[in-house]
């Protein structure tokens, strides 16, 4: 496939930092950069990182940036190709062939196919935007059904062929990395690793998605998620929680509580795990700045 020089006017790695920005997604310059040569090259996009980074989102902020639909698939152990692929609607059928009686009728047409996240993406193409998310929950058996499909944007069907893509659909996948994936997958992506945001970039972010926090409370907050992510804890707070901790506690500082102590109060939105919880404890003071002034 040809190399893409403009799409949908974004014609640099800057335009498209600048277009996210504008859709209140913070990127820095090399995830901005893996992107638009994915979109450029027609590739995938692959984003791996710990939970709570952001890869989902920056897969909707593509999508919303570029004017396409998102289709997601929720990938689990034990996916299929009835649940991400296609799946015949087999009650219909069994009725289309009672009702011919002895007439002969064609049972696999588009009447009876069931368009799964990954089909849909391709009858759609160009209008698409496809969230492969969480591609590591799945196992190396479901990463054989994408191999086709992220090479030559098809699919086979063995009662209709092969169906080719209208126009390809924008991939972007994302792995937790709970497991290697597949070098054959990775060889068909761009890759980027997405790294917990440095805190005057997450302290932007903050005040991106959540713009009735004071610009000192966002700096409080990453300041006490990053002494909370340097602790051994099971579930470390990602960026999602970092906004939701600023949010709950200007909500309580508003009524009335004092901050380290709505910083206190408000912990259940940044930890949300009984052990984490246990483990800071009677420690919380030491994660709150001011909070032993």
């Amino acid at each position: 496939m040809p190399v893409r020089r403009s799409i949908a006017g974004i014609d640099s790695p800057v335009a498209l930092e600048n277009a996210l920005a504008d859709a209140q997604y913070v990127a820095n310059p090399d995830l901005a950069t893996a992107s638009y040569l994915a979109l450029a090259l027609g590739k995938p996009l692959l984003l791996e990182g710990a939970p709570g980074v952001g890869k989902t989102e920056a897969a909707k902020a593509l999508a919303s940036i570029l004017g396409r639909k998102l289709v997601r698939l929720q990938c689990f152990e034990g996916i299929d190709s009835s649940a991400a692929l296609y799946e015949w609607n087999y009650p219909r059928q069994m009725l289309a062939i009672r009702q011919a009686g002895n007439d002969y009728v064609n049972i696999y047409t588009d009447e009876f196919l069931i368009s799964r996240p990954m089909l849909e993406a391709l009858r759609e193409g160009e209008q698409t935007l496809l969230l492969i998310d969480e591609v590591d929950r799945s196992d190396h058996e479901f990463e054989a059904y994408l191999l086709e499909f992220l090479s030559d944007f098809q699919i086979s069907i063995p009662e209709r062929g092969t169906v080719r893509a209208n126009g390809r659909p924008v991939v972007v996948l994302t792995s937790n990395r709970t497991r290697d994936l597949h070098e054959a997958l990775r060889r068909r992506c761009v890759y980027h690793w997405i790294s917990y945001p440095e805190p005057a970039r997450e302290a932007q972010i903050v005040m991106a998605r959540a713009g009735s926090v004071a610009r000192s409370t966002a700096d409080a907050v990453v300041a006490s998620v990053n002494r909370l992510r340097a602790e051994p804890l099971s579930k470390p707070p990602g960026v999602a929680e970092t906004i939701e901790w600023a949010e709950a506690a200007s909500l309580l500082a508003d009524q009335g509580n004092p901050w380290p102590a709505a910083f206190r109060r408000s912990i259940g939105v940044a930890l949300k795990d009984h052990e984490d919880l246990e483990f800071v404890g009677s420690r919380i003071e030491a994660f709150i700045p001011g909070a032993s002034a």
